[in-house]
């Protein structure tokens, strides 16, 4: 992406405008570390929809300050290297925008405390992600990419929908701070395991969970800036947010403890060993992230404390050398044309800075003192020794993991600069200061934070505890020494077996190649999916929307007597046995006659002029019913409804194909059977109608505000012109529109004969 860019050029105040509103943004954060660590909790509310009780609500607990301070900080040095690594770029004000936008949505993510507006700002990122990943709109990699993202997640995000919405209904509120005091009423409800199910569908979908996990990848086909904030700070930690946010509520239960220990473990291991498989940079660190998505999400599995800091801290510790080595291998696609870790090597000496920044990342990446990495890693094993987790399981999880990120780190941070390699396509040369600035900032962080961790400690990591757990004591202590215990053993033989995966590496790439070419993928598996999805819908397009207008006609009302008078009998909705008194049918006698009458010949005519008259008829019978029961303006209407029906149907037989020759003989059976049932559902639905009581709060509205607010004495004209005049203006509207359309039908269908008769001629 880089090397398609005019690097020449510069993005003026398009670039500059962003990273300041950005900055701006984070440094706003900044202001909320004093009070949240004092355990103040602000919150902000907007009414949406007051008369529904709705509202817009955000929250700045630890766990939402912690989220927005990364993805706001992040988000300012991410568009700073974009603007030097996109320079010049004809479409940057576009990139610019959408990657803002995605930083938005995220942040309105991590503090809606509203169920709904945590959905609205979820799919919020979806959309925005989907923009970046294919915004090389030219490349048929990146928009595939970009729609399997949309699509997978998309579909998670619609069971989610359903998740939530049960989980306000139970909970009788919408709001997540309310609902936390709720947590036992939730676990105790049958709803529990539904809640459950859909909240974690578009948690793992989100978050890249095995077998989701191949849409991550994917997607990086996206620029490498999107790559850095996507992976460390934003879409991918949504749903790794999600599962935090929901901890307090959802959490404590066995389906929960396992069915997270066990994705998360899968996903982590899987994911490690496939990035041993990797040659190019960006893909193995793409498999890191699922290594670190999973951990995040076994460490939620638990509620002790020590997971739970081990959650925070490990979730702050892979942002910072995420996003850092995302942007290293930026510089080094910039510097030398090539990904390619086959080879790369030697660079240091042509790039020192990102050398450096490199260095510090993957040190922290693989665990080794004194980087805060290496505190995370430490509570990672603190807390699988914990007793309230999977102790043996967890644990050799954790480490395998642990021990292949060791060496994943060596080979993309440490034999590109330090190992000799090849000769690269362009001539390796040091990026720009804007491109350098982010990677040194974070990985500088990264060793401050592990030389003081009492910086996080107090700001970051109790108050996110607290709000996770209910108490800021149940945090634990961050600490580069705590002396010789099983947690330093681990740490060891992480290093041991990291160390030797590394030196063997090439190897175990090949060997894991042979592997990978046997077995099956589940992104051709996703290609068959929509394959068989693409069939099912042509099958059914076939059959539904076959270009006969009989046919449609028929599904719809089909369609209706169905789903309608189904369930009418399923919840035994009316009851049929009810009173008619009051209605005299002898004395409607004559209307009825007329409308059955009118019926019968519009049924069994062979002639349309015939068949239009009697239909005619049978409004006409409605209309003396409309008279008979007071209502002549009514009645009036539908005269002249019928008279114009009649008339512009006759004009229109003018221009209608010719019947067939040889006359109709079938009956149409089926026609019969659903016109009879579209008659009984709109009677029994008539009659569920009028077995209620009537509400007069409109009727007496309109009757006493008729004459002072509207100067009418009709009060249906007064509805009609005034109190709904929009409404009526859309009415008309769509008259004129299907007038036009018929005319414009009736005139191609002249057309048509004109042709049809010239050709005979």
């Amino acid at each position: 992406m880089a090397g398609s860019s005019d690097q020449s050029g510069t993005n003026g105040l398009t670039g500059w405008v962003p990273i300041i509103a950005a900055g701006a943004i984070f440094m706003w954060f900044l202001q909320f570390l004093a009070p949240v660590a004092a355990g103040e909790t602000p919150r902000i509310v907007f009414e949406w929809a007051p008369s529904l009780g709705v509202a817009v609500s955000f929250i700045v607990d630890g766990l939402s300050l912690t989220f927005a301070l990364l993805i706001s900080g992040i988000g300012t040095l991410v568009l700073l290297y974009s603007n030097a690594y996109l320079a010049g770029h004809r479409y940057y004000g576009r990139f610019a925008l959408y990657l803002f936008s995605f930083m938005l949505a995220m942040l309105g993510l991590v503090l809606a405390d509203n169920l709904i507006a945590i959905f609205v700002f979820w799919e919020l990122t979806t959309i925005t992600s989907y923009l970046l990943i294919g915004f090389d709109s030219d490349s048929a990699k990146a928009r595939r990419s970009a729609l399997q993202a949309l699509l997978l997640t998309g579909a998670g995000a619609l069971a989610l929908l359903a998740g939530l919405l049960l989980l306000g209904s139970v909970a009788g509120t919408y709001e997540v701070s309310e609902i936390v005091a709720q947590a036992d009423v939730i676990k105790d409800s049958p709803m529990y395991l539904p809640i459950l199910i859909l909240v974690l569908a578009g948690a793992f979908t989100k978050s890249a969970q095995v077998p989701f996990h191949f849409w991550l990848p994917n997607a990086m086909a996206a620029p490498t800036p999107v790559s850095a904030f996507l992976h460390s700070a934003t879409m991918v930690k949504a749903g790794v947010y999600l599962m935090a946010r929901m901890h307090p509520i959802l959490s404590g239960t066995d389906v929960w403890l396992w069915t997270l220990t066990l994705f998360g473990s899968l996903t982590a291991v899987f994911a490690s060993v496939l990035a041993l498989r990797q040659t190019d940079l960006k893909q193995a660190l793409a498999y890191t992230t699922l290594m670190a998505l999973g951990t995040l999400t076994m460490l939620l599995a638990p509620g002790s404390g020590y997971a739970i800091t081990a959650f925070v801290t490990f979730l702050i510790v892979h942002s910072l050398y995420k996003a850092t080595l995302f942007l290293v291998v930026g510089c080094i696609d910039h510097g030398t044309g090539s990904r390619d870790a086959r080879i790369l090597g030697g660079l240091a000496k042509f790039m020192p800075f990102t050398a450096f920044a490199a260095a510090l990342a993957a040190l922290s990446m693989a665990g080794l003192p004194p980087f805060i990495g290496y505190i995370g890693k430490e509570l990672l094993y603190a807390g699988a020794l914990d007793p309230s987790s999977p102790t043996v399981y967890v644990t050799l999880m954790g480490l395998a993991a642990n021990a292949l990120m060791f060496a994943v780190a060596g080979i993309v941070a440490f034999k590109p600069f330090w190992r000799p390699g090849e000769k690269t396509p362009d001539t390796p040369h040091e990026a720009p200061w804007a491109m350098l600035a982010g990677p040194l900032l974070l990985a500088g962080l990264g060793l401050l934070f592990g030389l003081m961790p009492h910086l996080l400690q107090h700001h970051l990591v109790n108050p996110t505890v607290g709000a996770m757990l209910g108490s800021m004591e149940k945090a634990k202590g961050l600490h580069l020494w705590v002396g010789v215990n099983a947690e330093l053993m681990l740490s060891l033989a992480t290093f041991a077996i990291g160390l030797l995966l590394y030196l063997g590496h090439t190897r175990l790439r090949e060997a894991l190649g042979h592997a990978d070419d046997k077995a099956p993928h589940f992104d051709s598996g996703w290609d068959k999916i929509l394959d068989g999805l693409k069939g099912i819908a042509t099958w059914q397009t076939n059959i539904l929307q076959n270009g006969n207008l009989r046919r449609y006609l028929f599904v719809i009302f089909a369609s209706f007597v169905v789903a309608v008078g189904g369930t009418l009998m399923m919840k035994n909705a009316v009851n049929l046995a009810g009173s008619f008194d009051g209605i005299n049918f002898l004395q409607h006698l004559p209307e009825l006659a007329l409308i059955l009458g009118g019926t019968l010949v519009t049924v069994v005519s062979r002639s349309r002029m015939l068949a239009v008259a009697a239909l005619g008829v049978v409004g006409i019978g409605v209309a003396l019913v409309f008279i008979t029961f007071g209502a002549p303006d009514v009645a009036i209407t539908q005269l002249l409804v019928e008279t114009l029906v009649v008339v512009l149907v006759a004009v229109a037989m003018l221009s209608l194909p010719f019947l067939d020759e040889k006359g109709k003989t079938d009956h149409r059976p089926w026609d019969a059977v659903l016109a009879i049932g579209v008659g009984l559902v709109v009677t029994v639905v008539l009659i569920g109608v009028l077995q209620q009581p009537l509400d007069l709060r409109l009727t007496e509205f309109f009757e006493t505000q008729s004459w002072p607010a509207a100067f009418g004495r009709n009060v249906v004209n007064v509805i009609l012109v005034d109190f709904r005049a929009i409404d009526t203006f859309g009415e008309i509207a769509v008259v004129v529109v299907a007038a036009l359309s018929a005319y414009a039908l009736l005139r191609t269908t002249d057309k048509t004969r004109e042709a049809e008769e010239e050709d005979g001629l």
